[in-house]
């Protein structure tokens, strides 16, 4: 199983961002932590690597309710989307699988959770 969605688009690094982060707001996502990889693997190992950015989305009403089911789900949030411009500039956006994500988890009241939250990050990536 494939345990990511991606599109690539023709906006530039930083206008997907903001598209990205529109479209997860959208979604009912808000975007809890960014992570720039580029800058952080810059200052701990001193290399140089493409522009890739994690952004944690958390959507709080999925996430109570995965957390009521499971409260060791924990350790599976906030979704990722990465961001990430390859050397030819195409920009690619990737979101995480959530069901994919969940196998590992013996628990069906996640899958109904699961189900929906992949459905909204499709739709993210879809409109890209």
């Amino acid at each position: 199983m494939k345990y990511f969605y991606s599109a690539t688009t023709d906006q530039s690094f930083d206008e997907a961002i903001e598209t990205v982060t529109a479209l997860l707001k959208y979604e009912g996502f808000g975007v809890l932590t960014e992570i720039d990889v580029t800058d952080t693997l810059k200052k701990k190992l001193d290399v140089d690597f493409k522009k890739y950015r994690i952004l944690g989305a958390c959507n709080p009403e999925f996430a109570h309710k995965a957390l009521i089911a499971e409260d060791k789900i924990g350790v599976m949030l906030p979704c990722n989307v990465i961001v990430e411009e390859h050397e030819d500039g195409q920009v690619e956006v990737s979101a995480v699988d959530p069901v994919a994500s969940m196998q590992a988890v013996e628990s069906d009241e996640l899958h109904p959770i699961a189900d929906e939250v992949r459905s909204k990050l499709q739709k993210v990536i879809d409109q890209l």
